[in-house]
């Protein structure tokens, strides 16, 4: 169990950060990371629940070995879902190859494939047993930010058809992620949602929620527990689809009052998440970066692949080559 997390870091210079927050604060890939990476020593016992009851799962963890346990006496059908348009298309494979191996193992898993690239998928990828692949075709999304912007209603196009029938859990992740140790059943609850692991650790007033009071995805000073990445969460089907429906909704609400958040629709997830606080918690061992801190974690679990596609970059997103 990882109760050493983080401990003892000081700071961080020169880490290499593509994700979209950091280009909104102007610490761009290459540049020093000041303040947002003056990461705080861990507490020392890692929390194990949050200030509101909730479970705070690390997979090798007494408490995931009997949620584990518990969930595996049934069967349990579960979606797990990824966005592949545009040059992404290339880390499918990967993707797709270590959840075979890691993800839910044993259970019954329905991969749902939202991509403009059905062709990436040919020949068939290999299933095992209770496996199955859906594609759902997309429309082509040039830029990563008119991407981020309509994800979450492609996400709710598809749970209402064919997803709320066919599944009881549903996951979404990035898909140039790659899983690299199990994620078991301990994974499951109502509203799940995964700490996001560059900001774990660090205060409250370094948590980069959107600050403009125009913005629907606007976050007090007083409000907010944890930041959360957008790069795995998930829950009960039902739950699933109010968050993505919610969620699109507040993100029409600015774009019809041309107002950007600074986290696109990270920015957007944190602020559902405060109102509707998640029933479980996962550790940023289930999100990890290719970055310099890595090297602290004991455990990972689901890690970058080193963003090949810099979607973040600004000469890449102002050319739509991603």
């Amino acid at each position: 169990m990882p109760t050493d997390f983080l401990h003892g870091r000081k700071a961080a210079a020169g880490v290499e950060s593509p994700h979209p927050i950091f280009h909104a604060l102007g610490k761009d890939r290459g540049g020093v990371m000041t303040d947002m990476m003056v990461v705080r020593a861990a507490v020392p016992q890692t929390p194990m629940e949050t200030p509101w009851g909730a479970p705070l799962v690390w997979g090798d963890s007494r408490n995931s070995a009997w949620r584990r346990a518990k969930f595996a006496q049934r069967g349990i059908r579960t979606g797990l879902l990824v966005l592949v348009v545009g040059s992404y298309s290339h880390f499918i494979r990967r993707f797709l190859s270590s959840a075979e191996t890691y993800f839910l193992p044993g259970q019954m898993v329905t991969y749902y494939i939202l991509t403009d690239s059905p062709r990436s998928l040919e020949p068939p990828i290999e299933l095992g047993p209770e496996r199955q692949l859906k594609v759902l075709p997309v429309a082509e999304l040039p830029g990563w930010e008119r991407l981020a912007y309509r994800r979450m209603v492609l996400l709710a196009d598809a749970i209402r058809e064919p997803i709320s029938g066919e599944v009881e859990y549903l996951f979404c992740a990035d898909v140039d992620q790659e899983f690299v140790a199990p994620v078991g059943e301990e994974i499951l609850g109502d509203l799940v949602a995964t700490l996001h692991p560059e900001l774990y650790g660090m205060p409250r007033n370094a948590f980069p929620y959107e600050i403009e009071e125009v913005s629907s995805a606007y976050v007090e000073e007083d409000e907010g527990d944890y930041y959360y990445t957008s790069e795995l969460y998930g829950g009960l089907v039902s739950e699933m689809y109010r968050l993505a429906r919610a969620c699109s909704l507040l993100i029409l609400q600015d774009q019809s009052n041309r107002v950007v958040a600074r986290g696109l629709e990270e920015s957007y997830l944190n602020r559902y998440l405060i109102d509707h606080r998640p029933t479980c918690v996962l550790s940023p061992e289930y999100s990890w970066w290719d970055s310099a801190l890595a090297a602290d974690v004991p455990v990972q679990r689901l890690v970058s692949l080193g963003r090949q596609c810099e979607s973040y970059d600004k000469k890449a997103r102002e050319e739509h080559k991603c």
